[in-house]
């Protein structure tokens, strides 16, 4: 796999480039400063993949993913040093097509990296992504009983690359009133878990936070699966955590979480499934619709990567193939 280094700091390119190193497979394609350079280069030699800083001179790192996922589309990883005060940045980027972020490795004193098995876990999630690795089985959640309840009208919703823009438009368009519960599996990682409920929860007039162990799902609200592990629906309809599965390209899994649901809600709801690379969720949106369920795929006009919901209508997945904008006016209707 070919990649690319983007970033204005001779260290931090020094640093990247021996993670790289250390791979066999890994191949340095080249090395931009900034992002103008980086589009330039990307535009007469596309990579596999691309590390992206975030903060540069004459481009950042936002503007040159929105212009390469334009005029030469490849997988972007952000890789920068301040992730946490940098989360709305992160967000917008990811916003135009970066499929994920990470911290940039440390380079020491003694020329040992520190945070390169980190970058090196991601390149190889999106290695799988982009079919440069074997593929992994599939995994179905086996079915367990449920026990009947009085149930709020629930929202699934999964997304990867452009679903923080996508999840703040709709989530942008629910009134204040409205009483459906909502839980949302994004693909990012866990490191920026709150950074993105938190601003998730500044987008919409309904309260967002992180989706805990044995939590219960009330109406009017948004949970945001907030680890590293798989969000699952337990039998109790409460909301937990598993490791298991571990051959998913991605943790958390949206097609485990959507099984869960299928499998243990008693009371058919609206699943939801929105922009991003690969085909993570599909599955699960079927089995949703097989239970009864009123499901949706982003539209190709309006997907900033048409991966995820193209697979989905391709399975007869979806009921609703629909654009960003028109999904929130959807479930508002049918959760009435």
């Amino acid at each position: 796999m070919r990649v690319a280094i983007v970033n204005d700091l001779v260290i931090a390119v020094e640093a990247l480039r021996r993670v790289i190193a250390t791979t066999p497979g890994y191949e340095l394609a080249w090395i931009a400063h900034d992002g103008a350079e980086a589009v330039a280069k990307c535009q007469a030699d596309t990579p596999d993949l691309i590390l992206m800083d975030l903060l540069m001179p004459v481009m950042d790192g936002i503007e040159a993913t929105r212009r390469i996922m334009a005029q030469s589309p490849c997988a972007i990883l952000l890789v920068t040093a301040s992730v946490n005060s940098l989360a709305p940045q992160v967000f917008e980027a990811m916003g135009y097509g970066a499929l994920d972020a990470v911290r940039t490795p440390v380079l020491g004193l003694s020329g040992q990296t520190d945070g390169g098995a980190g970058l090196l876990a991601k390149i190889a999630t999106i290695a799988k992504l982009i079919g440069k690795s074997p593929r992994q089985r599939s995994y179905s959640t086996p079915p367990l009983k449920s026990h009947p309840q009085l149930l709020p009208p629930l929202i699934v919703i999964g997304a990867s690359t452009g679903g923080p823009q996508a999840l703040a438009k709709i989530l942008s368009q629910f009134p204040a009133t409205f009483r459906a519960a909502v839980v949302i599996v994004q693909h990012v990682d866990a490191q920026f878990a709150p950074s993105f409920a938190h601003w998730l929860d500044s987008q919409t007039l309904l309260p967002v936070q992180l989706a805990g162990s044995n939590c219960k799902l009330e109406p009017g609200k948004v949970w945001v699966a907030g680890t590293d592990h798989h969000l699952v629906m337990h039998p109790d309809l409460t909301l937990g955590y598993t490791s298991e599965p571990q051959n998913c390209s991605y943790h958390p899994s949206i097609d485990v979480f959507f099984k869960s649901v299928a499998t243990h809600w008693l009371q058919p709801g609206i699943g939801i499934l929105l922009t991003g690379m690969g085909k993570d969720g599909a599955a699960g949106l079927a089995k949703l619709r097989t239970a009864g369920w009123h499901t949706i795929a982003q539209d190709q006009a309006s997907s900033i990567v048409y991966g995820m919901p193209k697979v989905a209508a391709e399975l007869g997945a979806a009921v609703d193939i629909l654009s960003v904008g028109a999904i929130a006016p959807t479930c508002i209707k049918r959760a009435r």
